[in-house]
Order: structure tokens, then C-alpha cells, then sequence
């Protein structure tokens, strides 16, 4: 009997393909195993994200609520001010606008009257760095050859640093009635000067025409007319201009309705015959205003009024219903104010 010989070869094929398929399904296994771990940790992330996206659209709608500390407290502070703003405490600036209006009013029964020419000058001094004063009906002679008088006390700065000479502006008259003082602007010398240095470094312009002399037969005007006439036209006058004011208040600036002033002076009203018998009265005025600093006023009122002020913030919406009253203008002319004293009352 023959038995056929196995070879050790015919072993190899199963074992080698038991292990290489028990291989197989090891690795099957593990990646499977990461891809479900990474599937995990996604999911996580995603949920997280959301969570978070979740909780700030939650808190996107919450409010605050703030309630202020609101009190009524009558007021009357005396303040002062001034116009230099660098300086420490409450300041004002001063907002200037001009203007002019005019009317024509009849005339009553023909009269002899005579009217001086009236005008404005400026003098000069560019004699040295002294002030020079002036009185009243000072007399100065026209280069055309002829005597006006200034009509008020005038003091002229001197010369500034720089040889700059020193001026100031007043109004003049003729020395007669009648209309051969009518001019085209002219040149002035002092009088009383003459025969001192003094003369020659003293001087005057005219700032615009003389006008307005007359001598002769005219239709009456009382002095109540020209008063009331006067009176009306500054009424307007102050209208128009406290508007174009009120239109340049910037932002954040406060400007008392009381804190307006119309200055005319006595050279700026004319009465001016015309030839149909009628009177042409003329005014010309300049509006000032003095303005404050919202924020700067309120929290000076505040340290004033309220009892243990801790700086916070505060608000008082009818700040300007509060009435303004100057105290002291502390000079002749409004152009030249450089501080004020006022009066605040009512209930911010």
C-alpha cells in the first residue's frame, strides 16, 4: 500500500489566509472604533456652539433700567464772568450782530427850522503810548476848511508797542445849522493843539458822509414823532437781529433771552428831510449777546444749590426758562465788557 506524501507546503495556504483574515477584521474594527470617537467629539462641539450662540442671544435683550434723582430747587444766584475763557471759573463769549432800519413818517405845517450835518469820525494818536482824553464838543477842523464838535467825552488809547497808533471813534456836528457842513468824508486836525507837538500827531477821519444840514422853510416834525418813530424802528430792529443771533447759538451753549441787548447810540439815529416834505428817520444798532457754556453753568448752579454736591452728573432742562439780569455792565460799552455780573432765578 502506497501512501501519498503530504507535502509540508499544503499547510501554509490556510494558515497564512487564517491569519491574514483574522488580520482584516482587527483593523475593521479599530477604525471604527476612531471614526465613532470623532463622530462624539463633533457632535460636542456643535452643541457647545449652539449653546453658547443660544445664551448670547438670550442676553442681547436684557435692559437697564436707570431712574435718575430729580429735584425741583428755587433758585436766585448771583454769578459773575469772564469773557477770557483760559481762565479759571465761569466765562461768557459775547456773539455781536448789526443792523440798520428806517421809516418815513409825514410832516405837519411848513416851519423855519435848522438842522445841523452830523457824521462820525475816528481820531488818532500816534503821539505816544499815553492815553489822550477829549471832552465833549471838542472842536476839530474839516480839510474843507470848516469847525465840527464831537458830541461826547472820548479818551484815545495811546500808540501800541509795535508804533501802531492809538484810536477811537466818536460822532461829530457841524458848528452851524445849514447844509454847507454837508461833506464828502474829510480830514480833521484838532484845534486846541495847534501851536504844540501835539498837533501835527493828533488826527481825524471821517467814517462815511456828513449829512443831514438844512436851513429853511420845512414841514414839522415834533420831537414826539421822531420819539416814537425812533422807538418803533428799534423795536424792529431789535427783532430781526435777536433772530439772526438765536440762529448762530452752537450746540451746547445757552443764551438767556434776557441776555440780549441792543445798543444804539445818539450818532446813529438821523432824521433826513425829503424833497416831497416827508422825513426819513434812520437808525442803526448793534444786537450783544452773552453766551455760557451749557455743561460749565449747570454744574456751577449745582455746586451752589445742592447740599453735598458729589460732581455727578446733571441735566436741567429748563435752563433756559431761568431769568437772566445783568448786575453790572462794568464799562460804557458793550464792545469793551470783559467780565459781568448777572442774577439766575427761577426753579431749575
Amino acid at each position: 500500500m502506497v501512501k501519498a506524501k503530504r507535502s509540508r507546503d499544503a499547510y501554509r495556504p490556510v494558515f497564512v489566509k487564517e491569519r491574514t483574515e483574522s488580520k482584516e477584521i482587527y483593523n475593521v474594527e479599530g477604525q471604527s472604533k476612531d471614526r465613532s470617537k470623532y463622530r462624539i467629539y463633533l457632535v460636542a462641539l456643535i452643541s457647545i456652539v449652539f449653546l453658547l450662540f443660544a445664551l448670547s442671544f438670550l442676553f442681547s435683550g436684557a435692559k437697564i433700567i436707570l431712574v435718575p434723582k430729580v429735584r425741583d430747587i428755587p433758585v436766585k444766584e448771583n454769578l459773575s464772568a469772564t469773557k477770557d475763557g483760559n481762565l479759571p471759573g465761569l466765562s461768557f463769549d459775547l456773539v455781536v450782530i448789526s443792523g440798520e432800519e428806517s421809516k418815513t413818517i409825514e410832516g405837519g405845517e411848513m416851519k423855519e427850522v435848522s438842522i445841523v450835518a452830523s457824521g462820525s469820525v475816528v481820531i488818532y494818536n500816534s503821539y505816544s503810548s499815553s492815553s489822550q482824553n477829549l471832552d465833549v464838543d471838542t472842536r476839530l477842523e474839516g480839510s474843507n476848511g470848516k469847525i465840527y464838535k464831537t458830541n461826547k467825552k472820548i479818551t484815545i488809547p495811546g500808540m501800541t508797542k509795535d508804533g501802531k497808533p492809538g484810536s477811537a471813534e466818536v460822532g461829530i456836528y457841524g458848528g452851524v445849522a445849514g447844509p454847507e457842513y454837508n461833506s464828502t468824508p474829510l480830514d480833521f486836525k484838532i484845534i486846541g493843539f495847534k501851536g504844540t507837538p501835539k498837533y501835527a500827531k493828533f488826527y481825524a477821519r471821517s467814517k462815511g458822509e456828513i449829512v443831514g444840514g438844512f436851513k429853511g422853510m420845512s414841514p414839522s416834525v415834533s420831537s414826539l414823532d421822531k420819539a416814537s418813530a425812533t422807538s418803533e424802528l428799534g423795536v424792529i430792529l431789535r427783532a430781526k437781529l435777536q433772530k439772526k443771533v438765536a440762529d448762530q447759538i452752537p450746540g451746547g451753549f445757552v443764551l438767556f433771552k434776557d441776555a440780549i441787548f441792543l445798543d444804539i447810540k445818539d450818532e446813529d439815529v438821523s432824521f433826513t428831510l425829503n424833497k416831497d416834505d416827508t422825513m426819513l428817520v434812520s437808525i442803526k444798532g448793534s444786537v450783544y449777546g452773552f453766551l455760557f457754556d451749557e455743561e460749565k453753568l449747570t454744574k456751577k448752579i449745582a455746586e451752589d444749590i445742592i447740599d453735598q454736591y458729589d460732581g455727578s452728573e446733571v441735566y436741567m432742562p429748563n435752563i433756559r426758562d431761568l431769568v437772566f439780569s445783568l448786575s453790572d455792565r462794568g464799562s460804557p460799552s458793550f464792545a469793551d465788557v470783559r467780565s459781568i455780573s448777572f442774577t439766575l432765578s427761577g426753579t431749575p
